[in-house]
């Protein structure tokens, strides 16, 4: 005769079963590139790992993580020139990367604080992969992880001894504005091109360049805020989009994409798709890349070709900062009376 399961058991079977679904959440394949705040702490306590705070100087002057550096000012001017483009000549970033007492053995963490600075962490990722770096890392969560961990902030300045950089320039993960025409015109159907603008951009009907619209054969438009991880605000009850890279929502953004073929990304200006190359690296993707000039270069471009075509309404614009103008100087009049 055949015992009948107890009940005891059917319970363990079915909290076995329900532990066992929520295993299927996607996890980072490469997830050492995203550190948590208890691993920086631990990491800080060694001579080559070093927390490069990517905020401001007064930021960091206010009040920074422990042992961290600053580069003077946000990292995406640092590490990009006036045009917010990579430097051509590596040697720039070799005096300063060695300047600061950043070595080739030397673990690199970028950190942030918030959407606003979110980028600009990620762009230092970005160009340290560029130049061959293969411990170049990313605090997620940034300065809020390490607070909500219980960890103290310092307003102590930190100077590194002087170290000696040589940059090992990996080519394939910056893509050219001539790769990107070969794909709109199907001469690469391998190379899968991802636009992490907003919808609104990608359609035209939000237009930053002389044309709005995007380029043919472009594989996937997903927001790079889409990405992100989101909690309600206690306040206002409402959705919020919090600066935290989550392996399962990522997972499922980029799921129509394959890993194993060549993905760039791109935005407006090379800068929000940085954090896309680094979900891609994170996730596993075989050969992502970022385009640095982006659209702020394509869409200004007549000769390039454009789909959903939209040009700058530059009179619109003109009526409006007019309309701005006569206001303030009723403010003005006012303020005299």
């Amino acid at each position: 005769m055949i015992k009948p399961i107890p009940y005891v058991t059917i319970g363990v079977l079915l909290a076995l079963l329900a532990w066992g679904g929520s295993a299927t959440a996607a996890q980072w394949a490469n997830p050492s590139l995203l550190v948590s705040a208890d691993e920086l702490k631990t990491g800080m306590k060694k001579s080559n790992w070093v927390a490069v705070d990517c905020r401001d100087l007064k930021d960091y002057v206010a009040g920074h993580i422990p042992g961290a550096i600053s580069l003077g000012k946000r990292c995406k001017k640092v590490f990009r020139d006036a045009s917010s483009r990579i430097f051509k000549d590596v040697s720039k970033y070799e005096k300063l990367l060695g300047k600061v007492g950043i070595g080739n053995d030397t673990h690199v963490v970028f950190y942030y604080d918030g959407l606003k600075t979110m980028n600009d962490a990620t762009v230092g990722f970005w160009v340290m992969e560029y130049l061959g770096h293969d411990k170049a890392h990313v605090l997620n969560g940034g300065i809020d992880a390490w607070r909500k961990a219980g960890n103290r902030l310092d307003n102590k300045p930190v100077k590194l001894k002087q170290a000696s950089y040589k940059a090992n320039v990996v080519a394939s993960r910056y893509a050219s504005t001539d790769e990107i025409l070969k794909i709109a015109n199907g001469e690469l159907p391998n190379t899968q091109l991802l636009d992490s603008r907003t919808k609104k951009e990608h359609q035209g009907k939000d237009i930053r360049a002389l044309r709005g619209g995007h380029i043919a054969n472009t594989a996937l438009n997903v927001s790079h805020k889409d990405t992100l991880r989101k909690k309600k605000n206690p306040k206002t009850g409402k959705m919020e989009t919090v600066a935290y890279l989550d392996a399962d929502i990522a997972e499922k953004a980029f799921a129509s994409l394959d890993k194993n073929k060549r993905v760039v990304g791109h935005c407006q200006t090379g800068t929000r798709s940085t954090m896309t190359y680094l979900q891609l690296r994170a996730l596993g993707f075989k050969n992502p890349a970022n385009w640095d000039d982006s659209w702020r270069v394509y869409g200004s471009t007549l000769a390039y070709p454009v789909e959903d075509e939209q040009w700058f309404n530059f009179g619109g614009v003109n009526k409006k900062i007019k309309k701005l103008e006569k206001k303030i100087k009723k403010l003005e009049t006012a303020g005299k009376k």
